[in-house]
């Protein structure tokens, strides 16, 4: 049986990486079909719009969208189209990898851990944000409740007693924001409690920050709150390579959403010296939440392959001399075996 998804090709360099990840995705027989529907710098010039309706509702109906990289304008006026996207459809939870793979940047070997972050409420708020006093102060608001807490600590325990990790680690800073992440930690220590077959660590996110540089071997399930999550995700993509290794998945009760988290590189665009991987690996995640776990692995192992065996075939930006074309071609082949 086919499935639909939604595909936004992107700005930059997402039509070329979108391109060599479709191809792959086609290689493995996958069974799906492709709406493309616009966002971003190509939906501004063509409807007026970042994220037009007809964008939303094309998400809605199929439930699943591949999303590479898009360009919010700078300056008044526009909001970024990844935080619209999450709370129009209530993409409460984040799920970025981190995951050691051979002949890149890596500061660490065997690294394999996840970070969840709650995606829809905590310090990213735009209700509660103003200046005061003529201009000279700023407020804002960071709001945290009961429910956003206790669904994004369960998905976190759920995602590790699906996948056989054995340890989630709560990261907040309650000793201090005794509200907001007093909160979040409570209920973590609620949840905790329901399942007592996985370790639970709780930690402040400062000492976090400082033992994944460490020792980042510690870590196997991160859960944390918006704000702590976007900066220790993009943290443990450091430990692994940048940010060219890193995909995401933004994931809701109706619609989830997978996307490379890098942006669109229009300094390179045009070039086919983009590195795909990032969205290749956000495509196995997909794979892996419309049920087909074999093929999401397949791309994540053809990955290592590659590049361990082929390195003239892999992109500038990790030591090879290939093209985003010439590393999709060897994924091809490795996965056609």
């Amino acid at each position: 049986m086919s499935q639909t998804i939604a595909v936004i090709k992107g700005d930059g360099i997402g039509p070329e990486i979108m391109d060599a990840t479709l191809r792959v995705l086609d290689a493995l027989d996958c069974g799906l079909e492709y709406d493309f529907i616009d966002a971003g710098l190509t939906a501004l010039e063509k409807h007026g719009s970042l994220m037009p309706q007809d964008s939303l509702d094309a998400i809605a109906r199929y439930g699943v969208a591949l999303k590479g990289p898009l360009t919010t304008p700078i300056g008044k006026g526009f909001s970024s189209i990844n935080v619209q996207m999450r709370r129009h459809f209530d993409l409460y939870a984040n799920v970025r990898p981190a995951i050691t793979f051979p002949g890149t940047r890596s500061r660490y070997d065997d690294i394999d851990m996840i970070t969840v972050r709650e995606n829809t409420e905590g310090a990213y708020l735009s209700e509660g944000q103003e200046f005061v006093d003529d201009g000279n102060t700023g407020l804002s608001v960071i709001k945290v409740t009961r429910q956003g807490s206790e669904r994004i600590v369960r998905y976190a325990f759920e995602l590790a007693k699906n996948n056989g990790r054995k340890k989630v680690t709560a990261v907040h800073k309650a000793n201090i924001i005794k509200t907001s992440s007093g909160l979040f930690l409570d209920v973590a220590r609620e949840v905790a409690k329901e399942y007592p077959d996985i370790e639970f660590q709780e930690m402040i996110v400062d000492n976090a920050c400082m033992q994944l540089v460490m020792n980042p071997h510690q870590f196997d399930v991160v859960v944390t709150t918006n704000l702590f999550g976007d900066i220790l995700s993009d943290l443990c993509a450091g430990l692994v390579g940048g940010l060219g290794l890193a995909p995401g998945a933004n994931i809701g009760e109706n619609a989830a959403i997978f996307e490379a988290v890098h942006g669109s590189a229009p300094d390179i665009a045009g070039r086919k010296i983009a590195n795909p991987c990032a969205l290749l690996l956000a495509a196995a995640q997909m794979l892996d939440h419309l049920g087909m776990p074999e093929k999401g692995t397949a791309i994540r192992q053809g990955i290592r392959h590659v590049l361990e065996r082929n390195r003239d075939m892999v992109t500038p930006d990790m030591g090879g001399s290939g093209t985003t074309d010439s590393f999709a071609e060897a994924l091809v082949t490795t996965l056609r075996g």
